[in-house]
């Protein structure tokens, strides 16, 4: 998708972007944005049945620059955005699937707002503490969950040493024990 610079999503925008002039029937929606100078506003407002939207490879300052109007998104994919938390996550309160990879996340308190969330990705981020999988568990529909390249597959926080006998995958079965596949392996191969 092309790089949307303009001040804000209007509808006359959105129309060019998905090519439709009747913005309700757009379900999914690819672009990529840089949000460090220019906000979208709440382009989720004209974009009521709007399911998927994929944001990968942009910047974005922050989760509260897609605004507080995407309630009825499913799925979510902002990989490599340049994000550094999840403040704002709340405001997709539908997600089944979330794609944060290459991010520089590190807290994960903001996910247990998401109820509906059943997949989620945080490959290669800065997930230091092993702790932080504890707010994954209140995600009781969370079943398959991607977190390979980040410190706690090594050690179970920063400051402790590398232990030979440390094994992140039972550890982090302990914390989410409803969870069916870890790194797209069943989680009950510790």
């Amino acid at each position: 998708g092309e790089l949307l610079l303009d001040e804000y999503l209007s509808p006359r925008k959105l129309k060019v972007l998905t090519g439709v002039d009747d913005l309700q029937r757009v379900k999914a929606l690819e672009m990529q944005v840089d949000t460090r100078e220019n906000s979208l506003g709440n382009f989720g407002a004209y974009l009521p049945n709007l399911r998927e939207l994929k944001l990968n490879n942009s910047l974005l300052v922050s989760v509260r620059d897609l605004g507080t109007t995407l309630s009825h998104l499913r799925v979510l994919w902002m990989a490599c955005c340049g994000l550094s938390d999840l403040d704002g996550i709340s405001s997709c309160s539908s997600l089944k699937e979330l794609y944060v990879a290459y991010n520089n996340i590190s807290d994960l308190s903001q996910l247990t707002w998401l109820e509906y969330l059943e997949v989620l990705d945080l490959e290669g981020n800065s997930i230091e503490d092993i702790n932080q999988m504890q707010y994954l568990g209140l995600c009781c529909k969370l079943s398959r969950l991607t977190v390979e390249g980040n410190l706690i597959c090594r050690k179970p926080n920063a400051e402790s040493a590398e232990e030979p006998e440390y094994n992140y995958r039972a550890e982090v079965k302990k914390l989410i024990p409803h969870l069916e596949y870890l790194d797209e392996t069943p989680a009950s191969q510790t």
